[in-house]
C-alpha cells in the first residue's frame, strides 16, 4: 500500500481528469484507471526519495493542532516561517503531512509476491 498524498498535487489533479474523460470515452475501464493511479502512488513515492535532496528548516509561532493515527502524522502549525538557501517564506498556517516512509516500504516488500520455482 502507497500513501495517496501526492493525487492532490498538479500533475496528480491532471492525471486524475484525464482518466476520468478516458473513461467517459470508453477508452479505458475504471478498473484499469484505478491500476494506473496505484501504480502513480508507488512511482511518486519512491522517486521523491531517490531524487529531491533539498532541505529547508522552519519554525512556527504556535502549534494550533497535531494528531498521529497510522503511522500518519497530521500537525497544524500557526505563523510559521520557512527557510531554504537563504529564502524566507512567511505562512499564516499550514499543514504539514508526514508518514512513516520506512514503514510503508517494508509494508511493500513483504506485499510482494514471492516467486516459486
Amino acid at each position: 500500500m502507497s500513501y495517496q498524498l501526492y493525487r492532490n498535487t498538479t500533475i496528480g489533479n491532471t492525471l486524475q481528469e484525464t482518466l476520468d474523460e478516458f473513461i467517459q470515452s470508453g477508452q479505458v475501464s475504471p478498473q484499469l484507471a484505478q491500476k494506473v493511479l496505484l501504480h502513480f502512488d508507488k512511482a511518486i513515492n519512491a522517486a521523491f526519495p531517490a531524487r529531491v535532496r533539498s532541505r529547508l528548516t522552519f519554525k512556527a509561532g504556535h502549534l494550533k493542532t497535531y494528531r498521529y493515527c497510522d503511522n500518519v502524522w497530521t500537525i497544524v502549525l500557526k505563523d510559521a516561517e520557512f527557510r531554504e538557501t537563504g529564502e524566507l517564506i512567511q505562512i499564516d498556517k499550514v499543514k504539514i503531512v508526514a508518514c512513516d516512509g520506512k514503514n510503508t516500504q517494508q509494508q511493500q516488500q513483504q506485499a510482494q509476491p514471492t516467486k516459486e520455482d
